[in-house]
């Protein structure tokens, strides 16, 4: 069976330093994978190159079995940690925005989260809180339609109610043909939603599998886990 993502020998270095080290791991559709580390383990980095936004070192990514290019950036979706909505951005121009820039945006399924998430239209973005403004960014990114979903520290100052939400909004974006990945080092925030886990530390794969063989095998929680590999 053919990956939807297949990575070999990724390698990237800044100068001297050294953000990803031979990085090997494929990918299936219809998972969750939670790619989990402490600031600085080369997270961002990993999910900056499959989305087209760096260029790597060495190694190869292919992408429904094609090699990273322009074209391969429509199969991909990426969420940064960093706040990338416009301030001045009233949340309905900001809906035409995304719709005038992907043409994988359903404005429907966006109106229809927006709605569900009690956000008014006629905020700006300025006017929302973070949890608010969090839950926005998700909603605004599942909106498009791609094999695969990328978030970077979705929760990352959030309160525990936005929290909740966000995992609720990535977990129903998951179906049959498509993968999910989930920066974090808030695990147990996101531990009941992972198929598979990733510890990534000083840019190399320190343990990977699925979450609930790996909790059977070690007798521990994936939480637990993290706290023993950091």
């Amino acid at each position: 069976m053919e990956h939807i993502l297949k990575i070999d020998d990724l390698t990237k270095k800044y100068f001297n330093k050294v953000a990803l080290g031979q990085v090997s791991i494929s990918f299936d559709n219809g998972k969750i994978y939670g790619l989990l580390g402490p600031n600085g383990s080369g997270k961002t980095t990993f999910m900056k190159i499959i989305a087209g936004l760096h260029k790597q070192t060495s190694g190869n990514v292919l992408v429904k079995g094609k090699p990273l290019s322009y074209k391969t950036k429509r199969d991909v979706v990426f969420m940064p940690t960093e706040d990338f909505l416009y301030p001045w951005m009233k949340i309905k121009t900001l809906v035409k925005y995304f719709s005038d820039m992907y043409l994988d945006f359903d404005s429907k399924k966006a109106n229809e989260l927006i709605k569900e998430l009690e956000l008014n239209q006629d905020n700006k973005v300025s006017e929302l809180s973070t949890g608010l403004k969090g839950r926005l960014k998700v909603a605004l990114t599942i909106s498009r339609d791609a094999p695969i979903y990328m978030f970077d520290e979705p929760l990352n100052g959030l309160d525990p109610i936005s929290r909740e939400i966000v995992m609720r909004l990535i977990s129903e974006t998951l179906d049959e043909d498509k993968v999910i990945i989930v920066s974090s080092h808030l695990v147990s925030e996101l531990e009941t939603c992972l198929d598979e886990v990733v510890f990534l530390k000083n840019g190399v794969i320190e343990l990977q599998g699925d979450a609930e063989e790996l909790r059977l095998e070690k007798q521990k929680s994936i939480e637990a886990l993290y706290k023993e590999v950091y």
